[in-house]
């Protein structure tokens, strides 16, 4: 996680993306997860972009959502919206593709990382920000296309010293984000009060499953019954969060039918965390809102983490 202030804020407000992903991860479908975004991110910061020959480097991202329009049927079983592919050399139709889309409204909080910008004027501020206006809608985003933007959802470039009320409030109506891992510990020490062999996967279900309760009559002499959902503190949400290994990390090259024959390669599986959407204007400072990536080789740990927990647990 980054120990040094981001040097500007760039802000890229009210994206449209069409047919994004939906498959979140194995055990789960929705939101896209924080890798799907600090991956947009890492894509926009390798496009090279410089001030005064300085480069520019992008780092931590802070997702705002906004609008979810999952692409699936109505009822209380969802299934996908697929799409039919094109006929075949034979001319037979070919089989349905499985997969999960998504239509998103989304804003993007971006570390901006150069010296170059440190007391510099709006008026180059601007200038840089139009670079990133022409960079975003050549990039997907969670595998989705970034509609061409207009000027309400034009890129903004702000100094690293603002004052946060002034980009939160432009988050509004939306949800932020955070990781709270700390819910998840809470809830397995509570099951294992009554289950001591309890796992963290128990304790994920149990935190983002809505329980029904049967409450009785107000009525002392009444029969009837009432069933009602029982009330959650805050909107938690199962989230993938990275990968852990399950094999040694092998030389390039030395497995068979690996996408890329130059670079390491090694089997993984799926880490989940907890999550939760809260609104922006809850924040202290803007670092609570990114996620970054978090790198371990040798303990076959690939993650992401989010300063949510960490800043504020400094302002206590």
């Amino acid at each position: 996680m980054k120990t040094r202030l981001p040097d500007a804020w760039l802000l890229l407000p009210r994206l449209q993306v069409q047919n994004a992903s939906a498959i979140s991860g194995p055990y789960s479908w929705g939101f896209p997860p924080p890798s799907a975004f600090a991956g947009f991110v890492h894509a926009l910061s390798r496009q090279g972009m410089s001030f005064e020959g300085q480069p520019i480097s992008l780092d931590g991202v802070g997702v705002i959502s906004h609008k979810f329009e999952p692409q699936v049927s109505d009822g209380f079983i969802k299934t996908f919206s697929l799409t039919r592919n094109p006929v075949d050399k034979s001319g037979a139709s070919a089989p349905f593709v499985e997969e999960g889309r998504a239509h998103l409204e989304v804003s993007l909080l971006v570390g901006v990382y150069s010296e170059a910008l440190i007391g510099v004027s709006d008026e180059d501020f601007e200038e840089i920000a139009q670079i990133f206006a022409d960079q975003v809608p050549t990039l997907r985003l969670a595998g989705g296309t970034i509609q061409p933007l207009q000027n309400h959802n034009r890129p903004l470039l702000v100094a690293g010293t603002i004052e946060p009320n002034k980009i939160t409030r432009r988050l509004l109506p939306g949800f932020a984000l955070v990781e709270r891992n700390d819910r998840l510990a809470e809830t397995l020490e509570m099951l294992r009060q009554e289950v001591p062999d309890a796992t963290p996967l128990d304790a994920l279900v149990e935190a983002t499953s809505l329980h029904w309760d049967c409450v009785s009559a107000a009525e002392e002499d009444s029969d009837e019954v009432e069933w009602k959902i029982r009330a959650r503190d805050g909107w938690v949400v199962p989230l993938p969060v990275g990968y852990r290994a399950l094999s040694p990390l092998y030389s390039p090259g030395e497995v068979l039918n690996a996408r890329d024959a130059e670079t390491p390669f090694r089997f993984v599986e799926a880490l989940y965390g907890l999550g939760e959407w809260i609104s922006p204007h809850r924040v202290e400072s803007l670092e609570q809102l990114l996620w970054y990536h978090q790198s371990q080789p040798d303990q076959g740990i690939y993650r992401f983490t989010n300063s949510y927990l960490v800043q504020e647990e400094s302002h206590v």
